[in-house]
């Protein structure tokens, strides 16, 4: 089948891969632009950018050069609005990592840890001008365990995406689309206003923060800190990494052994 791929982020790359390696033929990549990352803003490419031009693909930064018509395009985490001459060309899936209708948007594995959701999914979707809201062809369910995070399940989505992907591109009409069911529920994009920890809240849901964002950040005993890692103990926050301000991060024994002592005060 010839296809033309569309993603940017990391969790992508997998899953195109499994597409090259089944041996679909790849007209064209398209990502995002480089963009300016780091200290320094180093215009930086994405990993879908880096994956494409290892395998000697033809690769575009500009949806606007559009101008293929492939068998499918294949469309995970591009974060691009299609026009209607990219999804007249060619029948457009994609992969969305939530039981849809729930979680449309941006930031659908983030939302159901930080909501401590037991569960989620992976669907096949058709592309379509409204947001998320394509016929379904395939969908899977899977658990999100108490200590899951982003990036474990970022991993655990690229492989179910894997196989969805390629099981149903060796036999599109083996799975006819049913339109979602249910009232839609949205998601948005997280920031660093988002991490900061509200002590005011249950352990639980500080660590659903701290997991589902990656950090969350505080003042202890007076010292700006961000918490990389926890767990849930007798319905207590244990905290096992941490990073304090201009620090190399560390496990919590450590940071407290830098207390001397001194009395440990949170939000402080």
């Amino acid at each position: 089948m010839k296809l033309v791929l569309m993603g940017t982020n990391e969790f992508v790359v997998p899953i195109f891969d499994a597409i090259k390696n089944a041996g679909h033929e790849i007209m064209a990549v398209f990502t995002r632009a480089p963009k300016p990352t780091g200290r320094k803003q180093i215009m930086t490419p994405s990993p879908v950018h880096n994956w494409a031009v290892e395998n000697n693909l033809t690769l575009h930064t500009n949806i606007n050069e559009y101008n293929y018509t492939p068998d499918m395009i294949v469309v995970i985490s591009y974060g691009v609005i299609l026009r209607d001459n990219v999804l007249s060309s060619a029948p457009c899936v994609n992969i969305h990592p939530s039981l849809l209708p729930a979680y449309r948007g941006p930031s659908p594995i983030r939302t159901a840890i930080y909501n401590g959701d037991k569960k989620s999914g992976v669907c096949l979707m058709d592309v379509t001008a409204e947001l998320d809201a394509g016929d379904i062809h395939i969908c899977r369910e899977f658990p999100i365990g108490e200590n899951d995070t982003n990036e474990t399940i970022e991993k655990l989505v690229s492989k179910i995406g894997s196989e969805i992907l390629i099981e149903y591109l060796s036999n599109p009409s083996q799975y006819p689309a049913l339109p979602q069911i249910g009232t839609p529920t949205y998601t948005h994009k997280w920031t660093g206003t988002d991490e900061i920890i509200d002590w005011s809240k249950s352990a639980t849901q500080i660590h659903n923060q701290i997991r589902a964002l990656g950090s969350g950040r505080t003042k202890i005993s007076g010292t700006d800190v961000k918490i990389l890692e926890t767990r849930i103990e007798n319905d207590e926050l244990k905290i096992l990494r941490i990073q304090p301000a201009g620090k190399m991060p560390m496990d919590w024994k450590s940071f407290l052994n830098g207390l001397h002592g001194a009395e440990i005060k949170y939000g402080e």
